[in-house]
């Protein structure tokens, strides 16, 4: 390649690189914006006792249409469930029954007759806990969507594990987050068979038994004003309601803030096309009986069934617009398939974030003025050669930050502040070859090809390792490590290019073009 073509090429990635920098905004992380880091856990093992509950619940059904009788179905464990059978006669009936329905479960044992143990098989469990994993991950990136910030992050700690990373850039109530993204949301609409205003009046009324597929709930406690209670027809107290629910928050269509008759905050919600007929026939066959909407197992009202209800309907309850905003948002995004844990959480000011830019910026500045400086001193008129490679080798850098919309951070500031240590690094070590070969005797051209040829083995080699052991850092690493290895990556590619091929064709514009018989280095 002729030196005509090295100018265009060099030309078009300088022009490229000023209007990137220019035009396109640079990402800025959390370190240097403002805003919230999150590791939240997923409690899995929640996941592998609701699927247990279903199918325990569902067990004496099932078996019913096999011609079984089940006498009790109890936890045994997390992953086990405890069987009496009503006609100890059954009891082979019963093992096929179980290989044949419930192959993702295995008799365990056999302690007495007509008592079985079954067991949920660790293949069962462990794609349980991964799927759980997995929505759960899923529906909190929906939740953050929701908030319309720039430039979101929520990922999946390592290849199988339960826990999720979320940075929130110019979050400004870090409190409402946290709870919006805690929020298990699990709606459910229940029959509610009694209520009382003590728990132990409840179950003392029916002799410590409860009815069947029934437990008591919590209520949501009143409003002020004794007009809205009787509007919702919700108390303070305790509600017996039935376990089943026919449809829950999956069956929602849309869920938005809407207003009560009083101008209160509530919720409208809509039903999907395809369940409005179970809701229909469950609300037709219930009318005249209160029907308890349960939030995360908490009665937020029980309304009267005045009529079958079909394709919408609403939640009341003690809430503040943002309350009732909020709920609509979990609500649209979907129940969490288990609750959460924040492990850790580091919020930045947006202050504090740019003061790290000032100061990144400052010590960045710094050094790369004393570098020039040295440089310059040093290697005389070589020395601006440096200097040429070395700024075009920053405005590389910022360059495909802007276009590939990468996020810069702190730490990536200090991996630009370290490509420009080994930038200049490059340059010194095709000085000294320069001067070595000139010390020799040899003519400036000849020396200038020997020194960058000796030297352009060590520079790439030294380079390729050092970014090797970056895309390492960046693969494995979490949010302020990957900024590092993310600038210094780009940083090393770029100073492959610029100490070798730039400072290369500004030596030879000057050897060749000028007839130059002297280098000043």
């Amino acid at each position: 390649m002729n030196l005509k073509w090295k100018y265009i090429l060099i030309a078009v990635i300088t022009i490229l690189g000023i209007l990137g920098v220019k035009f396109l905004p640079l990402h800025k992380g959390l370190d240097l914006q403002g805003g919230m880091h999150l590791i939240l856990q997923v409690k899995a093992d929640e996941a592998i006792k609701a699927d247990r509950d279903r199918i325990m619940d569902a067990l004496k059904e099932i078996a019913k249409k096999s011609d079984i009788t089940i006498d009790t179905a109890e936890p045994e464990e997390q992953t086990s469930i405890k069987v009496k059978l009503a006609d100890i006669k059954q009891e082979n009936d019963f093992r096929k029954f179980i290989k044949a329905e419930l192959p993702a479960w295995n008799l365990e044992s056999n302690p007495v007759p007509g008592t079985f143990v079954i067991k949920m098989l660790a293949s069962e469990e462990n794609a349980i806990k991964d799927q759980s994993i997995s929505q759960a991950i899923e529906i909190l990136r929906n939740r953050v969507d929701e908030f319309g910030l720039t430039e979101p992050l929520v990922q999946r700690q390592g290849l199988r594990g339960d826990k999720a990373i979320i940075e929130l850039p110019g979050v400004d109530d870090p409190a409402r987050v946290k709870k919006i993204l805690k929020e298990t949301a699990l709606l459910e609409f229940r029959i509610v068979l009694d209520f009382d205003m003590s728990r132990d009046s409840l179950i003392a009324r029916y002799q410590g038994k409860l009815p069947e597929d029934s437990e008591i709930l919590l209520a949501e406690p009143i409003k002020t004003s004794p007009e809205q209670a009787q509007d919702q027809q919700k108390e303070a107290g305790y509600y017996l309601v039935k376990k089943s629910s026919p449809i829950s928050g999956k069956d929602l269509r849309n869920a938005r803030r809407g207003t009560d008759n009083y101008g209160l905050p509530q919720v409208d919600f809509e039903i999907k096309r395809d369940s409005t007929n179970t809701f229909g026939k469950f609300t037709s066959e219930n009318v005249g009986q209160r029907m308890a909407i349960v939030l995360d197992k908490k009665v937020m009202s029980a309304p009267n069934i005045q009529d079958a209800i079909y394709n919408a309907g609403r939640i009341t309850g003690n809430f503040t617009p943002q309350e009732a905003e909020d709920l609509a948002l979990v609500l649209r995004t979907g129940a969490l398939p288990a609750s959460m844990e924040i492990l850790e959480e580091r919020t930045v000011g947006p202050s504090l974030g740019k003061d790290s830019i000032n100061r990144g910026f400052f010590a960045s500045l710094l050094g790369t003025i004393l570098i020039l400086a040295f440089m310059t001193f040093y290697y005389r008129l070589a020395g601006i050669n440096a200097i040429v490679a070395l700024s075009l080798n920053i405005l590389i850098i910022f360059a495909v930050l802007a276009y590939f919309e990468a996020t810069l951070t702190l730490p990536g500031i200090a991996g630009i502040a370290l490509t420009i240590g080994m930038a200049v690094d490059a340059n010194i070590l095709i000085f000294e070859r320069i001067k070595e070969e000139l010390a020799l005797g040899k003519t400036v051209r000849s020396s200038i090809e020997s020194g960058f040829s000796r030297a352009f083995t060590t520079i790439i080699d030294t380079n390729l390792t050092t970014i090797l052991a970056a895309i390492f850092l960046y693969m494995f690493g979490t949010g302020p490590v990957r900024g590092f290895a993310l600038t210094l990556t780009i940083g090393l590619l770029a100073n492959m290019f610029t100490a070798v091929f730039v400072s290369r064709v500004i030596f030879d514009t000057f050897v060749r073009e000028r007839k130059t018989l002297t280098l000043s280095i």
